[in-house]
């Protein structure tokens, strides 16, 4: 009798996984933003939450923990228990630190599980009205007769307006500052003040701007045209050749967390992002191609996005921090 027991309880001990991996979620779900409300991983996280709080039946929480250049809330998920229930809306950035940052407390490869790669999107490249250039050409003819003198916000060390700051600074040979901010929006109300010359935001956060004045818009980063604003010319088209820069939003696990819990988060994501609705909303919201990748493509993606920055911080004499 006790050896059938014990033959039972090492079945169970086989079996829970499984069990437990089907019945998720069974509480709350934390999506970890590692930036400050109000810009376009936020829009994107809220969007997704509450599409999943309407199939799973539980409330699917944004925490936005910004700060450390996306780090802090990255951190947060790296030593979070890998069941499921806390996720990292991971960007840019998180391929980037790895070539900027010295002493990172997570691996961004090794301690996360991929999910999905949600969608890519566009920055674009606006001035104040004060700045005395009507276009691209302007611009850099402008930074060119000032060098070491002109300025570029961004919402942090690593972030995507970071490096588009960067990539015009290397292909236009310029020698912009670079004036990291907290949070997206003190970025943009320095920009719109004078206070700082140009800023690379998303779409989503500027567009008002742009189309009250308030905000001259100057080219999008992308390869294409946004869908969103497609009067306004890529960078490449307004007259720095080569130049592109798609930032992007991904959803990630920690390592470890079952493949079964890891499937159902994809599953659900995926059917999400192709409903017509969510698509459309995410579309106003200044994202301009909505993916839905499987968690093998998304960490292929990664690992093809941590070596082209590693280029770009080498290329750019980029020092760690």
């Amino acid at each position: 009798m006790k050896r059938i027991v014990i033959c039972g309880l090492v079945m169970l001990a086989q079996l829970t996984p499984g069990v437990v991996s089907a019945a998720f979620p069974e509480r709350p779900v934390r999506f970890v933003v590692p930036y400050a409300p109000g810009g376009s991983v936020d829009t994107v996280a809220r969007t997704i939450a509450h599409r999943l709080v309407e199939v799973w039946g539980y409330n699917v929480v944004v925490d936005n923990r910004p700060g450390g250049g996306a780090n802090i809330g990255t951190e947060i998920v790296a030593r979070a228990p890998a069941d499921g229930y806390t996720l990292l809306l991971g960007t840019t950035a998180n391929t980037v630190n790895v070539h900027l940052m010295e002493n990172m407390a997570h691996n961004f490869v090794r301690d996360f599980a991929p999910i999905s790669l949600l969608d890519t999107f566009y920055n674009v490249l606006v001035i104040s009205p004060a700045t005395p250039a009507k276009n691209l050409r302007e611009l850099i003819d402008l930074a060119r007769s000032r060098p070491g003198k002109m300025t570029y916000a961004s919402s942090g060390i690593g972030s995507s307006n970071h490096f588009s700051g960067e990539l015009f600074n290397l292909l236009a040979k310029l020698d912009n500052v670079h004036v990291p901010y907290k949070a997206a929006p003190m970025a943009l109300t320095d920009t719109l003040s004078g206070r700082v010359d140009m800023y690379f935001p998303g779409i989503v956060s500027s567009l008002p701007l742009i189309q009250s004045g308030k905000l001259r818009a100057l080219g999008v980063t992308g390869p294409r045209r946004s869908l969103t604003a497609p009067q306004i010319p890529t960078i490449a088209e307004a007259g720095l050749p080569g130049y592109e820069l798609t930032p992007w939003h991904g959803l990630l696990a920690p390592a470890g967390t079952p493949g079964p819990v890891v499937a159902r988060i994809h599953k659900e994501v995926a059917a999400a992002l192709a409903m017509p609705e969510i698509r459309n909303r995410l579309i106003a919201a200044g994202i301009d191609n909505i993916v839905g990748s499987n968690p093998a493509e998304l960490a292929a993606f990664i690992r093809t996005e941590t070596e082209k920055y590693g280029r770009l911080v080498k290329a750019a004499g980029l020092q760690r921090q």
